[in-house]
C-alpha cells in the first residue's frame, strides 16, 4: 500500500528538481523527504531518480510511475472536494508559449475570479520546453502551437494567425499596408530570438538579398515592442501583438501562419473536455484576435 505523503514527496521532487527545494515545499526536513523517497522506491521495487550534485532526474520507471502518481493525486483531491471534506482547490498548471502576448494571459487571469474552479499555476516557455513539461507531468495543459503532426498529446486548436512587420508609427513606411522585404534593405532590425518563425523570416529576407543590421536580440516581446515604438528598429511578429506607437503592415510574400491551441497529456483530457474558467476566457480572447481554427 502506498501512503499519500510518499506520492506528495515524489511529485515535489519532480516539480522542484532537487531534494532540498522539494523538502521545503513539503514543510519537512531534507533527511525526512529522502527517507520517504527511499521507502517509496523499496515499496515499488524500482529506482525512481538518478541523483547528481546539481539535479535529480527521473529514471525510465520513474517517468512511467509519474503518470500514475499525477492521476492518483488529482483523483484524491477531486474525491475530497466531492465529499465536502476539504475546501482545498486542486491546482491547474498551465504552460504558455513565450511568443503569445503576456497581456492576453493577464487579461484572462484578471477576468477569472479566484476560486472559480481551480487555483492555477503559470509556466512560460518555448514550444520545446512546454513539450518537456507536458511529458514529465510538470503542467496539465499548454497553450502552444498545435497541428504540427505530433501524436504525443491531445490537441484542441483555437485560432490561426499570420505574421506582420512591427514599425514605429512615425516610420516613413508606416502608412502602407503591404511592404516588400527589398524596401527594408537599409533598415535596422530587432531579432526576436524565441520566435518559432525566426528561421522562415531570416530565409525570406536573405533570399531577397536583404541582410540588415541587428540592433538588438531579445526574448522579451514587451521590451521588443517598446524599442520598436522608440524607433530603435523594426521586427516581424505574430499579428496578435499590439502596442501603442507601433503599426503592423504586412510583409509582402510572407504567408507563414501558426495555429494556437491547447495541448494536454492523455490523462489530462478532462481539462479540454470540461475546461476551467481560465481556459474558456482565453479561448474567447484568442478567437477575437485571429481566424478560428477548425
Amino acid at each position: 500500500m502506498l501512503d499519500r505523503y510518499l506520492l506528495r514527496y515524489f511529485l515535489a521532487v519532480v516539480d522542484h528538481g532537487n531534494f532540498s527545494r522539494a523538502a521545503a515545499a513539503c514543510n519537512v526536513s531534507q533527511p525526512t523527504l529522502s527517507v520517504g523517497i527511499a521507502k517509496l522506491e523499496r515499496t515499488l521495487g524500482l529506482s525512481l531518480f538518478v541523483r547528481s550534485n546539481q539535479r535529480v532526474e527521473l529514471t525510465e520507471p520513474g517517468a512511467r510511475f509519474l503518470v500514475h502518481a499525477r492521476r492518483i493525486e488529482r483523483e484524491f483531491n477531486a474525491a475530497l472536494q466531492a465529499m465536502g471534506t476539504t475546501t482545498r482547490l486542486s491546482t491547474f498548471r498551465l504552460g504558455v508559449l513565450g511568443s503569445i502576448p503576456g497581456s492576453l494571459i493577464a487579461q484572462g487571469i484578471a477576468g477569472t475570479k479566484p476560486g472559480d474552479d481551480h487555483r492555477f499555476e503559470l509556466v512560460f516557455g518555448t514550444e520545446r520546453e512546454l513539450v518537456g513539461h507536458l511529458s514529465r507531468g510538470r503542467i496539465d495543459v499548454a497553450l502552444t502551437l498545435v497541428g504540427r503532426g505530433s501524436p504525443r498529446f491531445l490537441e484542441r486548436p483555437v485560432m490561426s494567425e499570420g505574421y506582420a512587420l512591427a514599425l514605429p508609427q512615425d516610420h516613413s513606411l508606416a502608412g502602407e499596408e503591404d511592404i516588400a522585404a527589398e524596401r527594408l534593405a537599409h533598415e535596422v532590425m530587432i531579432v526576436r530570438r524565441h520566435c518559432e518563425a525566426l528561421s522562415d523570416t531570416s530565409r525570406h529576407f536573405t533570399e531577397r538579398g536583404v541582410r540588415p543590421h541587428f540592433a538588438m536580440r531579445s526574448t522579451n516581446d514587451e521590451r521588443v515592442l517598446q524599442m520598436v515604438a522608440a524607433g530603435m528598429g523594426i521586427t516581424v511578429m505574430p499579428l496578435c501583438y499590439r502596442h501603442e506607437g507601433v503599426v503592423r503592415p504586412r510583409l509582402s510574400g510572407f504567408t507563414l501562419r501558426r495555429v494556437l491551441g491547447w495541448a494536454a497529456a492523455h490523462d489530462a483530457e478532462h481539462f479540454l473536455d470540461e475546461p476551467p474558467p481560465l481556459i474558456r476566457l482565453i479561448d474567447s480572447l484568442l478567437s477575437g484576435l485571429g481566424t478560428r481554427a477548425n
